[in-house]
Formats: structure tokens, C-alpha cells, sequence
């Protein structure tokens, strides 16, 4: 096995313990492999994202709120899997400081 094809395991503690971000970013990288790059984000106060090149996919760890998709919002909480194409306006609203 070549090393960049190992087994990555990050604790969600681990992964909250990480930061802040870069200059320049909202969230804080956690791992990457290629074209992927696993973040941690964590909005404060307010979301201020725009639309992006690329697909993301949002997994809640935890706090509640609600998810904008440019059409309508959605409930939030912890389990929550929410994807967005590249180029969809998304972003969290009204959600708890956790």
C-alpha cells in the first residue's frame, strides 16, 4: 500500500480541536487526498459563504438551525447530510452557537 492510499481516521473531538482557519478561509482543513479536502466549518454569527467551484457536502456534528438551498430552508441537527453542486447559493441561518 502506498502511503498516500492510508487509512485516515480523525476523532470528531480531534477535528473540533483543529484551528482556526487559514487566512482567507471560513473553515478549517482536516484532511486531504487528491481532489478532496475535508474541512471543519463553523459559522459564527452569521454565514457569510457564496456559491463555490466545487460540490460540497455538509455532515452536522452538532447545534441546530436551518440550511438555505436558494429555494427554501431546512432543518438542521446533528446527523444532518446536506449536498450542494457547485455553483448552488447555500448557506446556514439561525443556528445555535454550537
Amino acid at each position: 500500500m502506498k502511503p498516500s492510499e492510508r487509512l485516515v481516521h480523525v476523532s470528531l473531538a480531534e477535528a473540533l480541536g483543529k484551528g482556526p482557519p487559514p487566512p482567507g478561509n471560513l473553515a478549517v482543513p482536516v484532511h486531504s487526498h487528491g481532489t478532496l479536502a475535508v474541512e471543519m466549518y463553523r459559522p459564527v454569527g452569521h454565514d457569510p459563504q457564496k456559491p463555490h467551484t466545487r460540490d460540497e457536502i455538509y455532515f452536522v456534528a452538532c447545534g441546530t438551525g436551518r440550511f438555505y438551498d436558494g429555494i427554501q430552508r431546512h432543518a438542521v441537527a446533528p446527523g444532518s447530510y446536506i449536498f450542494v453542486p457547485a455553483g448552488a447559493v447555500h448557506r446556514f441561518e439561525d443556528f445555535s452557537p454550537d
